[in-house]
């Protein structure tokens, strides 16, 4: 009988038993050396890792970066005690990133030097979503200054036929938004076109418009990347996030069903957006020293109302972090945790588990805090659990929708809280809103029309403290320049208003009072109200009469 020698099975099994003690090494490497191993079964790459360094430095230092998720980079080596290996992880740490080494064989630090090759076009993970590059993003925001920068860029990308194109055009929606601080996208559907806007100072602004084949890619790209189920055409809600600089930003996705297709709004979460000090939040001096003074104390409420979108929560952790120091507990329910701050324990609730506002604030009084922040006060339950923990030696912080700060009164009344035990809970209640600023470079001095002098002069005869009213009367209007992408209008400041709950406010609160009695029983108290803190801010040109109209009742009769 004779026996056939298959030469390339048996080489094949040959590379096998190699390749498995490959392995084996580096598993005993591991194990000695404690670190992890890298099992190439488990392993996959992400394009985002190896941009951490360029692929000669990568096979000169013999390392291999397969995992980036914030500042945490996964590096494969295949020896801890190479100088060129320790230089290289070591340079990576000093730009701020925490690098974890996996110990790897040399077969599976090829695989991925193997894919710097198909770096640039990379735009699949193994597991089949959509990788977007930090880096990408980074490099395309140096590119950009104004809005009609992003349109030129995202045209020119849309002339490409690149099948990666989509990825593209995705990463500069990012970068562009990023590079104008907007905070939110907008990506809405018609029949021929769909629209892309940015919110820019909370007011919405055109960008561009693409085609509808363009955003039905779109729209699965987003989906994939945000965690979202591709075959569901109803609303869903998603998050990703990007790294940019020594900041991870989030983004937070909304899918809502429309007309002609869905409507997507991703809403940016940048933590430098929320890090405004106490100083900048354009608070009046006489209304700042009451608030420093509210939020020193070892216990009762403070509450600040206003709309959506009026920066409560803003000036609440501005709070926080003023009276933060090591030796407090703070903890905080919220919905959702849009902003995450260091030293304090924040908690997100979530309906569909029971763990609502009340739920949260019963287990965190668990924890014996000596600061608690409730995100909202929407129903009678949290409302009372609130102001019994305001009595029992908890300095309580919430927010609350009301349009003024008169208003608060009333509104918990409604919730059920015994008027009695109301001010001696509640140290303060605030109220403001957002106007834009105008911009410092274009603005223009004008003089009043016949109706804003009028109204200006009857604001300054409301005002008590005559310290503050200007001897001219003079107001701004925007221009529009180059650095405001041509509206005028650069950056948002707060009005704000506040209440003391003294005992002039006790007194009326037994007889069930209104908005308006409220308001008369606060007059000593010297502190503005929102229209004459706004129209303060007018006459110094920080703002317009008519930016100032748009979020406050200017014609309301004055008391």
């Amino acid at each position: 009988m004779t026996v056939q020698f298959e030469e390339s099975k048996q080489q094949r099994r040959i590379d096998e038993l190699r390749h498995q003690e490959e392995e084996d090494l580096a598993k005993y490497l591991a194990e000695k050396y404690k670190l992890e191993y890298g099992d190439p079964l488990t392993l996959t790459i992400n394009s985002d890792a190896l941009r951490v360094i360029p692929e000669d430095m990568a096979r000169h230092a013999k390392v291999g970066p397969f995992a980036l998720i914030g500042k945490k980079v996964k590096i494969g080596i295949v020896s801890p005690q190479n100088d060129a290996t320790a230089a290289a992880l070591k340079e990576i740490e000093n730009r701020g990133l925490i690098v974890i080494p996996f110990l790897v064989s040399p077969t599976t630090l090829e695989k991925i030097w193997g894919r710097y090759h198909d770096l640039s076009f990379s735009n699949e993970t193994k597991a089949g979503s959509l990788d977007i590059s930090s880096d990408e993003i980074v490099a395309s925001m140096k590119k950009v200054q104004h809005i009609p920068d992003i349109q030129k860029l995202i045209e020119d990308i849309l002339a490409q036929k690149k099948s990666y194109r989509v990825t593209k055009i995705l990463e500069m929606i990012l970068a562009g938004a990023l590079a104008i601080d907007a905070s939110d996208i907008h990506l809405e559907p018609e029949e021929a076109y769909v629209r892309l806007r940015y919110r820019l100072d909370g007011v919405l602004t055109d960008v561009m418009r693409f085609s509808p084949s363009t955003y039905n890619l779109l729209l699965s790209r987003i989906k994939l990347i945000s965690g979202l189920k591709l075959n569901i055409s109803g609303a869903q809600d998603g998050r990703f996030s990007v790294v940019v600089g020594d900041s991870e930003i989030e983004i937070r996705t909304s899918v809502l069903p429309g007309a002609y297709n869905g409507s997507i709004v991703l809403r940016v979460l940048n933590p430098k957006g929320i890090q405004v000090p106490m100083e900048e939040l354009g608070i009046d001096p006489h209304l700042f020293t009451v608030i420093e003074k509210q939020i020193r104390k070892p216990n009762g409420m403070l509450l600040t109302t206003g709309p959506t979108g009026s920066g409560k929560t803003t000036t609440l952790y501005a709070f926080l972090r003023r009276i933060h120091t090591p030796d407090v507990k703070i903890i905080t329910i919220e919905n959702p945790v849009e902003y995450h701050l260091p030293g304090i324990v924040q908690t997100q609730i979530d309906p569909d588990k029971n763990y609502t506002f009340a739920e949260g604030l019963r287990s965190a009084l668990r924890q014996d805090p000596d600061i608690i922040m409730v995100g909202e006060i929407r129903d009678s339950e949290t409302a009372e659990i609130a102001i019994n923990s305001a009595l029992t030696g908890h300095l309580v912080f919430s927010t609350l929708h009301t349009n003024n700060a008169a208003g608060t009164f009333p509104r918990l009344i409604d919730l059920g809280i015994n008027p009695k035990v109301m001010t001696s809970s509640i140290n303060l209640v605030l109220a403001q809103r957002l106007v834009r600023k105008l911009c410092p470079l274009c603005r223009k001095e004008v003089a009043p029309d016949a109706k804003q002098k009028s109204l200006i002069e009857a604001v300054f005869a409301s005002i008590p403290d005559r310290s503050l009213v200007p001897q001219k009367i003079q107001v701004f209007e925007p221009v529009g320049c180059d650095k405001c992408n041509t509206t005028g209008y650069k950056g948002r400041i707060g009005v704000h208003e506040g209440i003391l709950a003294n005992a002039q406010i006790e007194a009326v609160i037994n007889s069930n009072p209104s908005e308006r009695e409220i308001r008369k029983a606060a007059k000593g108290q010297g502190i503005l109200d929102m229209r004459q803190d706004g129209i303060l801010k007018a006459v110094r040109g920080v703002t317009s009469v008519s930016e100032l109209g748009r979020v406050i009742d200017l014609e309301e009769e004055f008391i």
